[in-house]
C-alpha cells in the first residue's frame, strides 16, 4: 500500500500526504485490506490547525523505520475530524473506555471490523511524562493482537455493543422554570469569580452556556444575565482575544486566560459574535466581525474552517508567534494558513451570527455578508465540506442540515427576503422526513462504513464547543414553527429534546445549546411582525398625502412627513432590540409580508400596513393584537 493522501479534499490530510506513512482515506478499502492481510487497523484523527497533530506529524509519522513498521502489520487511516463528525463522535466515545484525557490527535487501534481494542491521544516518540513512546504502544497493540486475539475481539465487541446502546434510554421531561432556575445556580457555581469564565484550567469560552445564559436573562432571570456579562467581560478583556484582528482564540492553557491555544475557529468566532451582539458590546462585535470577514471569508463567499495556530515568522516556524506581534509587524510576515475547506454546518453558523448581530447593531454589511455566504447554499443537496469546486465525500451530517436551516432563517429574518426561509424549511423537512430513532435525521443514513460495522450512534448527544446536531435541527424547528405556525416543527423539537433533557439538565456545562432550546420551548410561542413600505415614497409610508393636495404648505408636509418616518424608525428599533426565549422579531416591507404569506408562513398572513403607516403586530402563539403604529404604544403593549 501507499500513502493516498495527495488528493484528499482535506488540507488536514493533504498537510500528511508526504508522511512515509502508507496513510488511506476513510471508506470500506482500508478496512477490506487489514481484514486480507488479518492486521490491526490505526485510525488517527485530528484537525488542520490542531497544534498537536503538527507535532505528531513531525516527530512520530515522519520517521522512516516506524512507518516502515507501521506499514509492515498494521493498515493505517488518516481522519479529518472535522470533515467527518460522525466517526470521530464514534471513536472518541469509544476511547472513553481507555482514557478520561480524551481530545486530539485521536489515536484509536480497530479490528478489521472496525471496532476499538485501545486508544489514546498523542504519544511521543520517546518515554517521556509517563506517556510511552509511540513505538512502545505498537508493540504493545501487536503483542495483544497476536498473543490476545479472542480477548482483544471479546472486549471489542463488548465497546461495539455499549456504544450500540447509547441513545437507547427512556426521553426525559422537559425542565420548567424552577429546573433552570436550579441549572443556572449549578452554572455560577463552576465560575471562576477571580479571572471569570468556567472551571479552571484549560478553560474554553463555552459559547453554548453563555447563549443559554443570555436565554434565560432575556425571560427575567438576573443572575443568569450577570453571570454571561461577567464571562463576556472577562473574555473580551483577556489574552483570549486577539487585539489586532480581533478574533477569539480556541482556548487557554492557563486559568487566567494568560496562554492561549492560538488556532482560531469559524464556530467560535460565530457564537461569540452573537453573544457580544445580544449584549451590546459593539466594540468586541466589531473585532469578530471583522476577523470574520476580512481573514476568514474566502473569494466564493464561504468562509473557512479555522486558522492555524502554527506559522512562519522571520523564517522560523512557531507556535503563536504571529499573534504576538502588532499589526505593523504582522503585515510583513505571511499570517498562518486558513483550513480553507467550506464546513455547510459551521458556515450556517457564520451567515446566522452575521445577520442576526447586524440586525442588532445596526452593521447593512454584515448583513449583506451574510446573504452572499447563505447564497453558496440555496441549491443542490445538502453537502458535507467542499473546497472550491471539489465536493468531500463525506455524508452531511445532522449538524450541516440543522445549522444550515437556522443560518438561512436568520438571513432571511434579517433581510426580509422569503426565499431563503422556503429553503431552510426544505432542508428541515427532509431532515425529518429522514427520521429513524429521533425527530431528525439524515437523508441517504449515516455514515456507510460505520453503519456497515454497526457502529453508527443512534444518537449523538455531544455538543462541545458548538451545538450538537440534534439541538441545531432543533433549533431551526422552533424558528420555523415560529414562522409558520405549523405544528410539525415544534414537536419535533420537543421529542428530541425530551431524548436529550435526562443528560442536559444533569450536566448543563455541556448542553448549553439543548438547554436553550428547552428554555424557548418552556416560554412559549412569541412574536412580533413589523410592517414598513420601503418601496414607497416617504409621504405614502408615512400615510400622508402629498402637500399639493392636503397640506397648508409644503414645509408642514415636509415637517409631517418626517416626523413619521421618525416614528417609523424608532417603531423597528424598538422592535429590533427585543430578545426574549422562545421569540421571534421579524421586520418587512408590505409586499416582503404577502411573499411570506403566500409561501405558506401564517405568521405573516394579514399583516399589512395600517393606514398606510408603519404597523407592528404583536403576537402569542400566532394571536395578535391589534396593529400599533408607535413605539410608545407598542411599548405599552410590551409591557403588558
Amino acid at each position: 500500500m501507499r500513502n493516498e493522501l495527495a488528493d484528499a479534499v482535506s488540507p488536514y490530510l493533504r498537510s500528511h500526504a508526504a508522511n512515509p506513512v502508507a496513510w488511506q482515506q476513510w471508506g470500506p478499502e482500508p478496512f477490506a485490506e487489514a481484514a486480507r492481510r488479518q492486521v490491526p487497523v490505526l485510525i488517527s484523527i485530528g484537525y488542520s490547525t490542531c497544534h498537536w497533530c503538527h507535532v505528531m506529524a513531525r516527530e512520530t509519522f515522519s520517521d522512516p523505520e516506524l512507518a516502515a513498521h507501521l506499514n509492515e502489520r498494521f493498515v493505517s487511516i488518516k481522519v479529518d475530524r472535522e470533515e467527518y463528525p460522525d466517526v470521530d463522535s464514534t471513536y472518541l466515545a469509544s476511547a472513553g473506555a481507555f482514557t478520561e484525557q480524551l481530545g486530539w490527535p485521536l489515536t484509536v487501534f480497530a479490528t478489521p471490523a472496525g471496532r476499538t481494542f485501545y486508544a489514546g491521544t498523542y504519544f511521543p516518540p520517546v518515554p517521556t511524562s509517563g506517556l510511552p513512546s509511540f513505538r512502545q504502544v505498537l508493540d504493545a497493540v501487536e503483542d495483544a493482537w497476536v498473543q490476545r486475539r479472542d480477548e482483544v475481539e471479546d472486549n471489542a465487541a463488548q465497546i461495539a455493543g455499549a456504544l450500540a446502546a447509547q441513545g437507547s434510554g427512556k426521553p426525559g421531561v422537559l425542565p420548567s422554570a424552577p429546573d433552570f432556575a436550579a441549572i443556572v445556580s449549578e452554572l455560577r457555581g463552576y465560575e471562576d469569580v477571580e479571572f471569570g469564565g468556567f472551571g479552571n484550567a484549560p478553560k474554553f469560552p463555552v459559547a453554548t452556556v453563555i447563549g443559554l445564559l443570555l436565554q434565560r436573562g432575556s425571560v427575567g432571570d438576573l443572575d443568569a444575565e450577570a453571570l454571561a456579562r461577567r464571562t463576556l467581560d472577562a473574555m473580551a478583556a483577556s489574552e483570549l482575544r486577539d487585539p489586532v484582528e480581533g478574533g477569539f482564540f480556541r482556548y487557554s492553557v492557563q486559568r487566567d486566560w494568560a496562554e492561549p491555544h492560538y488556532e482560531r475557529m469559524l464556530y467560535d468566532n460565530a457564537l461569540l459574535l452573537d453573544a457580544y451582539a445580544r449584549v451590546g458590546r459593539a466594540d468586541v462585535a466589531d473585532g469578530i466581525a471583522s476577523f470574520l470577514l476580512g481573514v476568514m471569508r474566502l473569494p466564493d463567499g464561504g468562509f473557512a474552517s479555522a486558522q492555524d495556530s502554527e506559522s512562519t515568522v522571520d523564517g522560523v516556524r512557531v507556535e503563536g508567534g504571529y499573534y504576538a506581534l502588532d499589526a505593523d509587524h504582522r503585515s510583513r510576515q505571511v499570517p498562518p494558513a486558513l483550513d480553507d475547506k467550506v464546513l455547510t454546518g459551521w458556515n450556517g453558523l457564520a451567515i446566522g451570527a452575521l445577520a442576526s448581530a447586524g440586525v442588532r447593531l445596526d452593521r447593512p454589511a454584515w448583513i449583506a455578508a451574510a446573504a452572499a455566504g447563505a447564497d453558496n447554499f440555496m441549491e443542490g443537496p445538502v453537502i458535507r465540506a467542499r473546497i472550491r469546486e471539489t465536493i468531500s465525500a463525506a455524508r452531511p451530517t445532522l449538524e450541516d442540515y440543522g445549522m444550515l436551516a437556522n443560518g438561512l432563517l436568520e438571513v432571511a429574518l434579517a433581510t426580509g427576503e422569503v426565499r431563503y426561509s422556503k429553503r431552510a424549511r426544505a432542508i428541515l423537512s427532509d431532515s425529518m422526513a429522514a427520521a429513524d430513532t429521533v425527530a431528525f435525521g439524515v437523508p441517504g443514513g449515516a455514515d456507510p462504513v460505520l453503519a456497515g460495522h454497526g457502529l453508527a450512534l443512534a444518537v449523538d448527544p455531544s455538543e462541545g464547543a458548538y451545538p450538537s446536531g440534534l439541538s441545531a435541527a432543533a433549533t431551526a424547528a422552533v424558528n420555523l414553527h415560529l414562522m409558520s405556525g405549523d405544528p410539525q416543527f415544534r414537536d419535533a423539537a420537543a421529542s428530541a429534546m425530551e431524548v436529550l433533557a435526562p443528560l442536559a439538565v444533569a450536566r448543563p456545562i455541556s448542553f448549553g445549546s439543548a438547554l436553550a432550546v428547552m428554555s424557548a420551548l418552556d416560554a412559549g410561542a412569541g412574536q412580533l411582525v413589523v410592517v414598513t413600505d420601503a418601496s414607497a415614497p416617504a409621504t405614502q409610508q408615512a400615510g400622508i398625502a402629498p402637500a399639493s393636495q392636503e397640506a397648508d404648505s409644503p414645509a408642514t408636509a415636509q415637517a409631517d412627513v418626517a416626523s413619521a418616518i421618525q416614528r417609523a424608525d424608532a417603531l423597528v428599533a424598538l422592535a429590533r432590540s427585543i430578545q426574549r426565549s422562545g421569540s421571534l422579531v421579524s421586520v418587512v416591507t408590505a409586499g416582503q409580508a404577502k411573499a411570506f404569506a403566500e409561501a405558506g408562513f401564517e405568521l405573516y398572513v394579514g399583516r399589512t400596513l395600517r393606514d398606510g403607516q408603519a404597523s407592528a403586530y404583536l403576537c402569542e402563539n400566532f394571536v395578535c393584537r391589534l396593529p400599533v403604529t408607535s413605539a410608545a404604544d407598542l411599548r405599552a403593549a410590551l409591557e403588558k
